[in-house]
Formats: structure tokens, C-alpha cells, sequence
């Protein structure tokens, strides 16, 4: 068990890190990790940011101005507060709309596939769609955990199944316990 915890600390602080993590267990109680899941019995546990994060935080203040009247709009539309929704954005690609994570999610609020096609968004590149999409799975999140802000960051991040296997609390993955409290203070500092 002990060296589980250091391979894991490893990888949680390592910059050269870039894959997201997931993890299986056998019917026997093995545990397995890998950053290309077999298939869909192995959950994510380590979310980690787009691949081109560091590269856009020059831009961050430029880029922010471009997307703000579409994110304003979206957050109208889905009546969420658009300080969440510029938080998110900021935590997931700095405003960068062509961001793409090594697990697959693409743009401003890192769409994996399976969100895209649920929210309807056809091209996960387009910032319209990509910001509407999470915008819109923004709102049910906040509906599925009551507004608890804490909540519907860590299922933003993790999954709302994972936020529901641990009881509706914050699951016990430090990546995703750093990113509610990145969120949050994000969230807090925009006006």
C-alpha cells in the first residue's frame, strides 16, 4: 500500500505529468492504474489540465475580454452565475479555446465526448458550443447537488458519480480536492 502512495504522490506532483489517471479494482481487490482505461469499469481519479495550460496564461487577459460577452450569454441562458462559469474556464484552459487535455477534452471548458454529445454540442472546438455545453452542465449540477458549490466543482472535475459514491461529499482525490479549492478561489475573486 505504501507504494501505491508514493507512485501516486509521484505522479500528483510531477509537471511532466500529463495524462489524467484511472484506477480499477478486481474482484479479488487488486488495484489497478493506468492513464488508458481497458474500459469503462476504471473511473478517473487524477484529472490533469490541458496540455497547452502554461502556453496560454500569457494570453489569459486577452482571451478573457474575446469569450466574456458569450460566456455572459450563456450564463443568462442557463441562469448560473457568471463568476462560476469564468472560474471554470480560467481553472480548465485559461481562456484558451483551443485547449485539449491529454484524456481528450477539448476547448474553453474542456469538453470530454460523452458531455459534448449529452448537452448537444456537435464541434467541441466552437467556442459558442463549447461554452454553452458546460454552462448548461453547469446548471445541472448545481440542480443535481443543491447549489452546493463545492459539490458541483468537485463533479465538474471528477464526475457527478464520483461525488455520489462518496456520499455526496468531495471525493478523497487530492487533484480533485485542489481543484475545488482553485475553483472557489477563483470564483470569489471575480466581480
Amino acid at each position: 500500500m505504501m507504494r501505491i502512495a508514493v507512485i501516486l504522490t509521484t505522479l500528483l506532483i510531477s509537471n511532466e505529468v500529463l495524462a489524467d489517471i484511472y484506477k480499477f479494482t478486481d474482484n479479488d481487490g487488486r488495484i489497478y492504474y493506468t492513464d488508458k482505461p481497458k474500459n469503462n469499469l476504471y473511473k478517473r481519479i487524477i484529472r490533469t489540465r490541458a496540455l497547452n495550460y502554461s502556453a496560454a496564461l500569457p494570453y489569459m487577459g486577452t482571451n478573457k475580454k474575446k469569450f466574456t460577452d458569450l460566456i455572459s450569454e450563456a450564463a443568462n441562458r442557463h441562469q448560473v452565475d457568471v463568476r462560476l462559469v469564468h472560474a471554470v474556464i480560467q481553472a480548465e484552459s485559461a481562456y484558451n479555446a483551443t485547449a485539449i487535455s491529454s484524456a481528450g477534452a477539448v476547448g474553453l471548458m474542456q469538453l470530454m465526448p460523452d458531455t459534448a454529445r449529452r448537452y448537444g454540442v456537435v464541434d467541441r472546438n466552437n467556442p459558442i458550443q463549447n461554452i454553452d455545453g458546460g454552462t448548461h452542465y453547469l446548471k445541472d449540477l448545481l440542480r443535481m447537488f443543491d447549489s452546493n458549490l463545492d459539490l458541483v466543482v468537485a463533479a465538474y472535475n471528477a464526475g457527478e458519480g464520483a461525488v455520489m459514491k462518496y456520499n455526496n461529499s468531495i471525493p478523497p482525490y487530492p487533484e480533485t480536492r485542489n481543484y475545488v479549492k482553485t475553483v472557489l478561489a477563483l470564483y470569489n475573486r471575480h466581480s
